[in-house]
């Protein structure tokens, strides 16, 4: 019965952490989550969206866009990862390393 209600108040808190990070807007009002799909969607496209959008060959991140269209390391995959990650949490860069 300890076990149950210790893992009943351990999911609860991981769920209001998940929900307090999910509601925080980035910069310029646009939502994380949705520019995590349009990442998912294809790399590039997240941070495209996070920088309002606008002129392709200004505000895209073109390596990660172009390189997006790699099997196994674009789409799907590495990049893949890697720019929902970047969009999840706000950042618009175009580096390719797991740190950038």
């Amino acid at each position: 019965m300890r076990i149950a209600a210790f893992a009943l108040i351990a999911t609860f808190a991981l769920l209001v952490q998940a929900d307090a990070a999910e509601a925080r807007p980035c910069p310029g009002g646009r939502s994380g989550e949705s520019a995590t799909w349009l990442s998912i969607a294809h790399p590039g496209l997240g941070e495209w969206y996070l920088k309002d959008w606008g002129s392709f060959w200004d505000r895209a991140p073109q390596k990660k866009f172009w390189l997006g269209f790699i099997p196994l390391y674009g789409w799907p995959g590495y990049l893949q990862v890697k720019s929902a990650r970047d969009a999840h949490r706000c950042r618009t860069n175009d580096g390719l390393g797991w740190n950038d």
